[in-house]
């Protein structure tokens, strides 16, 4: 199998979602982590992609390395502020987050579920 590039949503994905965006309170999910972090060591290339700080022009750059260190995730790029805020978002590859990390391989096959 090739080795794909993966971006990763931080909020909602790997930790939990935060009242008023207040990022210091975000509670990680291990189990998520953990399954990104096979990701990447069969070889894919991950991006942890959030909008942090997009909208409020803050920079929440150390204290989001300092979490993805301190919670165990491995990655090779991280991108803050860069993504656009939206409320839904139509892509032919997009996976749900909810779908991805709750589903199986034998029941859908994304070509690089582990």
């Amino acid at each position: 199998m090739k080795n794909k590039s993966i971006f990763v949503d931080i909020d909602g994905t790997i930790c939990s979602i935060t009242p008023g965006n207040d990022y210091r309170r975000a509670i990680p999910y291990p189990e998520r982590i953990l399954e990104i972090n096979k990701l990447y060591d069969a070889g894919h290339k991950i991006t942890y992609w959030t909008a942090r700080g997009q909208c409020s022009g803050k920079n929440w750059e150390i204290l989001t390395e300092t979490q993805l260190e301190t919670w165990g995730a491995k990655y090779h790029n991280l991108i803050l502020g860069q993504k656009p805020h939206f409320d839904m978002y139509i892509c032919d590859k997009s996976v749900n987050s909810e779908d991805y990390f709750n589903t199986t391989y034998a029941d859908v096959d994304y070509g690089f579920h582990l």
